[in-house]
């Protein structure tokens, strides 16, 4: 396994293909066993913290949600050593207390995707995490002080429905997500929270709020362009964000989840596949 190279990374979402701040940077292109991820990992230091920057759909923005490579992305963060894993998504609103503008620190998710594999687990290796509660408190408290700091306008809590995409959601879908409960809807971040606990890294996310979904009726239906102006207005709260709260998730303690697959798998150790095993090793190890 590759030794430690970032204790924090950062994946970018849309209108964050860049971090700003970052010292001594280096550009690596990483192979996995599945494969190359979104594109080359930039490592640098922040405040003397090593951190890794992988942009989710690539530099310039040629992935649909769909075809993201999520196992090579988290796989190679593992192999990179990390600890804590941040990701920054762009959300709509299901709630008029979270308008455009501003970060909700998710902490719950409901997922309708449909089209994705969400495992490094299965052909002959079988595994079974826990998911309960997603999302890192500690990353969480790091990230809403830094926002009081700045003067941000954010939202602790709240539960994002991923849909698969890439076309936004009907009016009746829309509806029926806000009667169950879920307050901001994405097309990416639960596959990532599922295979950030299975390769045993914490995790949290900025969502950043750039349209009210289509429920609402005293706005325009969302569209591309409204995403895009709204992520440019945020992207300095973004930067500033982020220069702050990267150092002090770098000081965390290591991740709880680290040796979570422990007592996750449940293939007898004489019934598990070499090959299997192969494609999950620097998950087993450090």
């Amino acid at each position: 396994m590759t030794k430690q190279q970032a204790r924090v990374a950062v994946i970018g979402g849309s209108g964050v293909y860049d971090i700003d701040g970052l010292e001594n940077k280096q550009a690596i292109s990483l192979d996995t066993p599945w494969g190359k991820p979104s594109d080359d990992i930039l490592l640098g230091t922040m405040d003397g913290v090593d951190v890794a920057f992988l942009p989710r759909h690539g530099r310039g923005h040629f992935l649909s949600p769909s075809d993201v490579p999520y196992l090579a992305n988290i796989y190679a963060l593992r192999q990179l050593g990390v600890q804590h894993v941040l990701t920054a998504t762009a959300v709509g609103s299901l709630r008029e207390h979270t308008p455009p503008g501003t970060f909700v620190f998710v902490d719950q998710y409901i997922d309708r995707t449909y089209r994705r594999r969400q495992t490094f687990f299965g052909d002959g290796v079988v595994a079974h995490v826990p998911m309960a509660d997603p999302v890192c408190a500690a990353m969480v408290d790091v990230l809403e002080g830094a926002s009081q700091e700045l003067d941000l306008n954010h939202h602790r809590g709240g539960t994002y429905v991923c849909i698969e995409g890439p076309q936004f959601s009907t009016r009746a879908e829309s509806e029926m997500f806000r009667a169950w409960g879920a307050d901001i809807i994405g097309m990416t971040n639960i596959t990532e929270a599922k295979l950030i606990r299975e390769a045993g890294m914490s995790f949290a996310s900025i969502a950043m709020v750039t349209d009210f979904d289509c429920w609402h009726p005293d706005h325009e239906d969302v569209d591309v362009a409204q995403v895009i102006a709204t992520a440019q207005r945020n992207a300095g709260n973004v930067v500033e964000l982020l220069k702050l709260a990267v150092p002090r998730l770098g000081k965390l303690p290591d991740s709880e989840w680290r040796n979570v697959l422990d007592g996750a798998i449940m293939t007898a150790r004489d019934a598990r596949d070499t090959g299997a095993l192969l494609k999950v090793a620097a998950l087993l190890n450090d």
